[in-house]
């Protein structure tokens, strides 16, 4: 094991790559993070950074200042296809019981705020992971260019198609989740999209996803049911997604509709069976690389981010960084389980094409007690602390 401060090697400036680099730096752990891509220059989507994740964040003493950059949800309503009220969520109030806003933020702006806490880490850019090996002293990671990056632990923060976890545990049990996403901001104003809106809209087989991302702009996706062969390869124009939403409420036409078709993206709706085991030895994976989840919760971003949290508060209070990192894994495993498991029932309940099915999930919901709305928003925004412990 070296001597000094602990070094960690982050592979992936994703957002949780950069949230697991200012943790780490902020408990005093030297990082240094590689990341694949030749610029870090994020495509035009966005994210929820929940509640559960500022609280996470702040038991470090990390404040993003996320109110700079995106924008408090203020108001969360479900609605029907053509827009009549299904419910209106407690979501604000669960928020400000539990001590924190929660935001929805375009992910260049996010990447900006964790850049600027970032400070002077070493970011290196261009860099594929190819290997990595690791013994008593630590891990050592190779890349396509030549480049070696040794350290005392070696963090797999590298997405979906994560090359750490390829090598850890294999890439082949990507699973689909039955529907096309497709995603666009654009600036936006209508009478229907007050400030600090989220508006889920469901209809048959499909959703739509209207969210005040600050600064004048919406974020809005939009997600059909078709088949892998389909959704993994869809080529379609804007004008097919309006299509898929004619007849739909005004606001969510309009959106889609002033959006420049260069602006929209579409990806696959996938997630990964859950993985037990993230590590072997001073190697651990992180977010989606660890747990990709489907999106029906908004939870990807603020659970990497509560990963980031908990990885750093463990590997401080232990005297081995490889105990550290077991003990990380253990303490997340059901809170990441739990979270994808809901995820996917979330996703199914909200694609559903059967007209009475869909009709009893619109009533449920309408009619169900608020106080089981509050548990059900209570326990997914809640950060569960890192256990006590006597040592590690």
């Amino acid at each position: 094991m070296s001597r000094g401060p602990l070094k960690a090697i982050v592979v992936g400036a994703g957002i949780g790559g950069l949230t697991t680099a200012v943790a780490l730096r902020r408990v005093g752990i030297e990082v240094e993070v590689y990341e694949r891509a030749a610029e870090l220059r994020p495509r035009g989507s966005a994210l929820s950074v929940m509640t559960n994740a500022v609280n996470a964040l702040a038991s470090l003493g990390i404040d993003l200042h996320l109110e700079k950059y995106g924008r408090q949800i203020e108001l969360f309503q479900i609605r029907t296809g053509r827009g009549r009220l299904i419910r209106t969520r407690p979501f604000p109030d669960v928020c400000r019981d539990l001590g924190a806003p929660s935001f929805c933020i375009g992910r260049p702006d996010l990447q900006k705020a964790l850049l600027a806490q970032a400070g002077d880490c070493r970011i290196e850019l261009g860099a594929t992971v190819t290997e990595f090996r690791h013994s008593d002293a630590g891990a050592e990671v190779r890349f396509a260019d030549g480049r070696v990056a040794h350290g005392d632990v070696l963090i797999g923060a590298d997405g979906f198609h994560s090359a750490v976890r390829g090598q850890l545990a294999g890439l082949d049990d990507a699973r689909d989740g039955g529907y096309v996403c497709w995603l666009g901001i654009v600036p936006f104003s209508h009478s229907r999209f007050p400030g600090g809106y989220v508006g889920h809209y469901w209809g048959n087989g499909q959703r739509f996803g209207l969210i005040d991302i600050g600064h004048g702009r919406a974020y809005w996706w939009g997600t059909k049911n078709m088949p892998p062969e389909a959704s993994h390869h869809w080529r379609g124009g804007k004008e097919e997604i309006l299509r898929a939403y004619a007849g739909w409420a005004d606001e969510v036409q309009e959106v889609v509709r002033i959006t420049p078709e260069e602006a929209v993206i579409a990806v696959p709706a996938q997630d990964r069976p859950f993985l037990e085991r993230w590590g072997e030895g001073p190697v651990t994976l992180l977010g989606d690389a660890a747990h990709p989840m489907l999106t029906a919760l908004g939870q990807g971003a603020a659970v990497a981010i509560e990963d980031a949290v908990v990885l750093a508060t463990c590997l401080k209070e232990a005297s081995d960084p490889v105990r550290g990192l077991r003990r990380y894994e253990d303490v997340r495993r059901e809170r990441t389980r739990q979270l994808v498991v809901a995820s996917r029932a979330a996703s199914d309940a909200q694609h559903l094409e059967n007209p009475l099915r869909r009709t009893v999930r619109d009533l449920r919901l309408r009619c169900a007690p608020r106080r089981s709305l509050v548990a059900g928003d209570t326990a997914v925004l809640t950060f569960p602390p890192v256990p006590a412990v006597d040592h590690v």
